[in-house]
């Protein structure tokens, strides 16, 4: 257990809980008071130090009001040809007053969900934050997928934040993709602020019979943003899951990222870019679960880390006994901008079934020299040649975004941290 304890830094915060969803609530606060934060000589956090992170910058939290936003906030935000709907949250409480209405599905805060089956997929007990979340947020967002409902439009989440240091940000949401539904959910958070507020974030994600979910996330918050994110997602026969995460800044993140494969024929692909300058310190842990037989698993993380960044990249993929045809695949490549940069990575197999195709492994090192000497030999200035090896190196994640405008815009934002505007 670390030094912050339910002494001192969350007290306030689990004091100030809300009365409502208290059964979960009551457990969720005994599980975290029991685990504690943890500390690095804990296997799962021994890279990424975010207790003791917590405690240099702020010694209370407490949990941040929402603020207004205009619409014109929105507007400024939205990707060039973005053809969507919109569901705006401020400082994790969702506004639908200021959100759209998506066609044919339900969308609600959780208050007024009924029976809601909080934390059956991101269990409390495997993620002390996923449990400090659990026992104290205010509320949260849900939406419901009908059976063979085909969302033709994408779904964006706006979260703006503005918290003093301090505050802590805490959104919860839950998504239920019915039997034969497809759904596209883009998750966009955006900082208004340049003190060091932490976010503590849980989505759990269900999905149903042959449904098809693709979740594309945006992490691109100040410099002194502190997260955690666990998104965690079950889906069954015939489905397909797919997130991408791209993680551009903040101060320290740790994305917990879960998939339990529990139907045959399931396919579940996990694809992530981490752009890292500055000291920015980025953590990516994925658990890849193969619990039947016929499932698939992709998984591609790539970083690109410059001056004193550190990355963190540790996945797992168990298959279990029974899961026998499984095929399961993972990749973690790095590039490595100075002598500074730090990048830890461990990619892990726990095999339990003979009969499996599986495949795992990673790689650190620099820009090919010979490739940069090429296309300088072709009139290229370095710093543009530099720009393009790098947008290549990344552009293999970004072609899994389906979403043209949220691709583009992407793109372009990469393009221009890497210097290769043209």
């Amino acid at each position: 257990m670390s030094t912050l304890t339910k002494q001192d830094t969350f007290q306030s915060l689990l004091d100030s809980a809300s009365s409502s969803f208290a059964p979960i609530r009551t457990q969720a606060k005994e599980t975290y008071l029991t685990q504690g934060l943890p500390a690095l000589k804990e296997e799962e956090y021994k890279f990424t130090s975010i207790a003791k992170k917590l405690e240099s910058k702020i010694q209370e939290f407490k949990s941040a009001l929402p603020f207004a936003v205009s619409k014109e906030d929105i507007e400024s935000v939205l990707f060039e040809g973005f053809d969507g709907d919109v569901l705006v949250f401020s400082n994790g409480k969702y506004l639908p007053e200021l959100s759209t209405s998506p066609e044919g599905i339900t969308v609600s805060s959780l208050s007024q969900a009924e029976n809601t089956p909080l934390g059956s997929i991101a269990k409390p007990e495997k993620d002390a934050f996923s449990a400090l979340n659990l026992a104290s947020f205010s509320d949260g967002l849900f939406i419901s997928v009908p059976k063979k409902q085909k969302v033709e439009k994408p779904i964006l989440l706006i979260s703006f934040n503005q918290a003093n240091s301090g505050q802590v940000i805490q959104p919860r949401v839950w998504i239920e993709a019915g039997d034969f539904s497809e759904v596209t959910f883009i998750d966009h958070s955006i900082s208004q602020t340049e003190d060091p507020y932490f976010v503590n974030k849980v989505v759990e994600i269900k999905g149903g019979l042959n449904s098809h979910v693709n979740y594309y996330r945006l992490q691109n918050e100040s410099k002194n943003a502190i997260e955690v994110s666990n998104i965690h997602t079950d889906i069954f026969q015939d489905s397909r899951f797919t997130s991408v995460n791209l993680s551009l800044s903040g101060d320290m993140v740790r994305n917990n990222l879960t998939l339990n494969l529990l139907g045959s024929n399931s396919e579940g692909n996990m694809y992530g870019v981490y752009l890292l300058n500055g000291k920015t310190h980025v953590d990516n842990h994925t658990n890849v679960d193969h619990t039947i037989p016929h499932a698939e698993s992709n998984e591609l993380y790539k970083g690109i880390l410059a001056d004193q960044s550190r990355g963190v990249f540790n996945g797992k993929i168990f298959v279990r006994q029974d899961a026998q045809k499984t095929n399961a695949f993972q990749q973690n490549n790095n590039i490595l901008l100075s002598e500074d940069a730090i990048v830890n990575t461990k990619p892990q197999l726990e095999i339990w079934a003979d009969d499996v195709k599986c495949s795992h492994g990673c790689t650190v090192g620099q820009l090919d020299e010979e490739a940069l000497f090429y296309l300088k030999a072709r009139g290229i200035d370095k710093n543009t040649a530099t720009g393009l090896l790098l947008y290549a190196f990344a552009g293999e994640v970004l072609e899994k975004i389906e979403e043209e405008s949220f691709r583009s815009y992407a793109i372009s934002l990469i393009q221009e941290r890497l210097g290769s505007k043209f």
